[in-house]
């Protein structure tokens, strides 16, 4: 062995060692309030992957889409194959730009989040998917002191996955995860419109 295979060796059983003593201490099991905020895409793809992960340590997921459902989605197509784990609930009619209709938008959205809250309380779901929730709170679709009050008092070990741009500060508050996704380019400024497998 080389010196500086030897240097390399002992730095990493430096970090080993280290990696261990932290994770001694990483004890808690909880369910977490997770928020996927930001102007960058991957914020639902993120949280669907998430939910993939669920499907495959055999939990059973809720999944609400607030905006979303207009449309044809692939990872519909994928989790109407595990009807036993995954609950899937596209209840959205399109981005509020193309409904243009307030009031018909507060009443989809109190549907949904009845859903949301129905997968809440039903201990059977191990993990709810608010898809974009954040931005129906943008809008004022919905108060966010109940929001928070139903998050706040959900089982100890259901996971809830809140995804959109603009989080409201106090949901960012409140969750245990969050994460932004920061947009840095983007085929959309170039002309190119949104595609199968990419954005739906």
């Amino acid at each position: 062995m080389t010196r500086d295979e030897e240097a390399h060796a002992e730095k990493m059983r430096r970090i080993q060692a280290a990696r261990a003593t932290m994770m001694e201490t990483k004890t808690e099991e909880k369910g977490l309030l997770i928020v996927h905020t930001g102007k960058g895409k991957g914020k639902s793809s993120a949280a669907m992957g998430m939910v993939v992960r669920a499907i495959g340590h055999g939990m059973k997921v809720g999944v609400v889409q607030f905006i979303k459902g207009a449309m044809h989605t692939g990872e519909k197509a994928v989790f109407d194959a595990f009807p036993e784990q995954v609950e899937f609930k596209p209840m959205g009619e399109g981005f509020t730009w193309d409904t243009q209709d307030r009031a018909r938008d507060i009443a989809v959205t109190r549907t949904a989040w009845e859903e949301v809250k129905r997968m809440i309380a039903d201990p059977g779901y191990h993990m709810v998917l608010a898809d974009e929730l954040n931005i129906a709170l943008r809008y004022d679709y919905m108060p966010l002191d109940e929001v928070l009050a139903v998050f706040a008092a959900r089982p100890p070990m259901k996971h809830v996955i809140v995804t959109g741009r603009n989080a409201p500060d106090a949901l960012i508050d409140a969750a245990d995860l969050v994460t932004e996704m920061t947009q840095v380019k983007h085929p959309f400024r170039s002309g190119v419109k949104a595609q199968a497998g990419i954005e739906f």
